[in-house]
Parts: structure tokens; sequence; C-alpha cells
């Protein structure tokens, strides 16, 4: 059970103050029901919840894929940049959070949510999640190449990464899965052979692959299947 003004606070209808004048305009029905009490108590999963003559739905779990697009930090502040959480707007009350970074100017496959269990475990190096990503660089790739990522290419600071798999598409374009996700690790990989990543797109993420139809800087919640797999995280 919860707080009708707690509530419709996480819910985005504005500021604790802004809610209290809603339910007090008569705005907000619960079962049929006219409330105008702001510490009328919820029960979020089974209660018919009307506001402004729309049925809303009050999520516990937020669950976001977003095509994140270049020039955007994946931060839940900056003060100089845009952040992905400003590309969600609606969702910021629910407390939600990038799981991991993708570099500013790297597009693609991003899951946000307030969930922390999963996002822990989803970016644990224990659990070595698979990410995969379509690669367009410059340089030449030679065929002892698929050899130095299968068995681990050691970056400019020493450190020897985890075997990859890498699938060529044509001669300047790859797509490359890994299975950690160390600083700046793809170009430095690329770098370490003497290519030049020139753009980089995540186009899945553990059980995630990025949605087709999601233009950059689009996003949309996950559906149920997609969440029962993220779940196997928790």
């Amino acid at each position: 059970m919860m707080r009708l003004d707690k509530m419709l606070a996480h819910m985005g209808y504005g500021s604790r103050k802004d809610v209290k004048k809603i339910i007090k305009s008569k705005m907000v029905m619960i079962n049929d029901i006219i409330i105008t009490k702001d510490d009328y108590k919820v029960n979020t999963k089974e209660d018919r919840i009307i506001v402004f003559n729309e049925l809303v739905n009050y999520l516990d779990e937020v669950y976001i894929m977003l095509n994140k697009p270049d020039g955007v930090v994946s931060a839940t502040y900056d003060d100089i940049n845009k952040t992905v959480i400003d590309l969600v707007d609606k969702y910021r009350n629910y407390k939600i959070f990038p799981v991991g970074r993708l570099d500013i100017d790297t597009t693609g496959l991003l899951l946000i949510t307030n969930n922390g269990k999963i996002a822990y475990n989803m970016l644990s190096p224990k659990k070595h999640v698979d990410k995969t990503y379509l690669v367009s660089f410059e340089g030449t790739f030679k065929n002892e190449y698929y050899k130095s990522f299968e068995n681990g290419i050691i970056l400019d600071d020493g450190y020897k990464t985890l075997p990859s798999k890498i699938q060529m598409i044509d001669d300047n374009r790859c797509y490359l899965t890994i299975k950690e996700g160390k600083y700046h690790q793809v170009k430095r990989m690329f770098e370490a052979l003497n290519m030049n990543v020139v753009a980089l797109k995540r186009i899945t993420f553990g059980p995630l692959t990025l949605d087709e139809n999601l233009k950059e800087g689009e996003y949309r919640l996950l559906d149920n299947k997609e969440i029962e797999k993220i779940k196997e995280y928790e």
C-alpha cells in the first residue's frame, strides 16, 4: 500500500504540493470513487486508478530500452552534456539510472532501470554478460586477427582481455562480442592491432537485442518476455 500523493509524485504528476492540488480538485478516481484525501492508501497492484480521465498503471520497477544517440552521456546528471535520463524524462521520478555506460560517441542499446540488483549482476565481471557491437573501423584486418580476438588482446596498459568473438561483415565493418566492459575497451582492442574505430553501436546486451524500430534517441519499455529474461539476473 502507498499514499496517493506519493504514488502520483512518483508517476511524474508533479511535486507533492502539485499532486495534493490535483487530488483536491477531484481529478483522481480509484475503483470508480473520487478520492480527495492525499493520504489515501492505494494498492498499486490491484486498484483501478484514473487521473484526468485516463487509466494509469503504477510501475514499481521500470525497464527501458533506449537507442542511445551520439553526443549524449550515460549518466543520471551532467552539467554540460545531455544525459540519457534527459531522454526518458517521463520516468525520472522512478529514480532510474543507466545500466553501465556507453561512451558519448557510442550509440545503440542501453538498459535503464531502477532495479539495482539486476543492474549490479548484469555488470558484474563474474557474470561475463555478452555485449555485441557493430564496429566500423579504419585499417587492415588480417586473418591472424581472428585468433587474436579469440585468445584475448593485450591492451595499452598490459591488461589481457577475455576471449571475444568477431564476425566480419566487409573489409571495415564487423560484429564484435565481448564479455567485459573495460574503459574504451573495443576501441583499445582495435588500436592494439593498428586499427582505428570510427563508429561503434551496441546491438545486444545479455538477453536483450536492440529493437530495430527504435530510431536513435527513441525508447520503449521492455515487454514481458524481455523482463522475464533479465529477471534471471536478480
